[in-house]
């Protein structure tokens, strides 16, 4: 079971308090070129203005896997501090800016307290395209102390997450740092952002047939999770799986019996997908974090609740190790391995 990737929301808290964790070791090529006036995520073809909107860069790295460049930030402050900004531009291997925006909220809801209102969160305009964003603000954060705001899209196979935090007397500053960020960014081709709108999610409780058994351990190539993603059609919450870190909601299409299923593990694109096999044989399990899918093989049903939770521990004894890894690099290559093979 691999290490779920640190949250982005964790990320963007510990940027300004703990800097040493994102040191880089020497030798490691840095994500991000700079020019005079931008900061460019050269792989993804992203740029964004070094001050815009009354914040400027402060630093930028790697959040995980250092020196693969597929997983970048770059932290923006205004001239006192006080506002700061995180642009995030990162490749997990199941995209999608709408599951993003939905466990981001969960998160932001989670760490901020009750007090916290969502009050804006809808599809916005990017690059001149309507609908290519979703623009959260969050208000009385922390006890009222707080005003935070993110923005979420999909430009071809990256994430690209915004996030921008102040305090609340000065929540024009927060929301005018947002929205020039989303404006600023600019990209090699405007044709690879994503229509995305926010997650319409509705119940649909199904009967837990009680464990599944793994049938088979393939090592095959990696397969696009048959589940419509952005926003384009309802899904609903079938259950929940409780774990020792977190409870995780178990979500489908709607009206959709047999079709795919996940269970999203965090805002930095953990997610564990159970996908109908050829001819109906089954669910193959795959587990998804940035730059990475795990194949575990083909169950002969979607596994319980209780059996989930024990995957995601690392506690289920037929998934202790996965049948083989796809690796993928910021050049658009991919690299299945076999799980018992030498890590690069």
């Amino acid at each position: 079971m691999p290490k779920c990737a640190l949250s982005l929301l964790s990320a963007v808290l510990a940027l300004s308090v703990s800097a040493p964790a994102f040191a880089r070791a020497a030798g490691e090529r840095e994500a991000w070129t700079p020019t005079a006036t931008a900061l460019r995520a050269d792989a993804a073809g992203i740029a964004m203005p070094q001050s815009v909107a009354g914040l400027s860069l402060s630093k930028s790295g790697e959040v995980s896997n250092g020196g693969k460049g597929i997983d970048n930030y770059a932290q923006y402050l205004s001239d006192d501090g006080a506002i700061q900004a995180t642009l995030y531009i990162y490749l997990p291997s199941y995209a999608d800016a709408s599951l993003a925006a939905y466990m981001t909220d969960k998160a932001v809801m989670e760490r901020f307290g009750a007090k916290t209102r969502r009050t804006a969160y809808a599809s916005v305009a990017v690059a001149g395209q309507a609908d290519r964003a979703i623009r959260a603000i969050y208000d009385d954060a922390a006890d009222g102390a707080l005003t935070t705001a993110a923005a979420f899209l999909h430009a071809g196979r990256w994430l690209v997450k915004l996030r921008v935090t102040g305090p609340a007397e000065r929540r024009k500053e927060v929301l005018a740092g947002l929205d020039g960020m989303v404006a600023g960014l600019t990209f090699d081709d405007p044709a690879s952002l994503h229509a995305t709108k926010p997650a319409r999610l509705a119940a649909c409780p199904a009967d837990d047939g009680g464990d599944a058994r793994l049938t088979a351990r393939t090592v095959a190539e990696p397969v696009d999770i048959s589940l419509p993603r952005e926003g384009r059609e309802l899904l609903c919450v079938r259950g929940k799986v409780d774990t020792a870190d977190g409870s995780y909601d178990i979500l489908q299409q709607a009206g959709i019996a047999d079709g795919a299923i996940i269970v999203p593990v965090d805002d930095a694109g953990t997610v564990v997908a159970f996908d109908p096999a050829k001819a109906g044989r089954g669910y193959r399990l795959s587990i998804h974090s940035v730059g990475q899918t795990d194949l575990y093989g083909v169950y002969d049903k979607v596994p319980s609740a209780r059996q989930i939770a024990q995957i995601l521990d690392g506690k289920d004894p037929q998934t202790a190790q996965a049948g083989a890894i796809a690796d993928y690099a910021a050049n658009g290559d991919v690299t299945v391995r076999t799980a018992d093979a030498k890590l690069r």
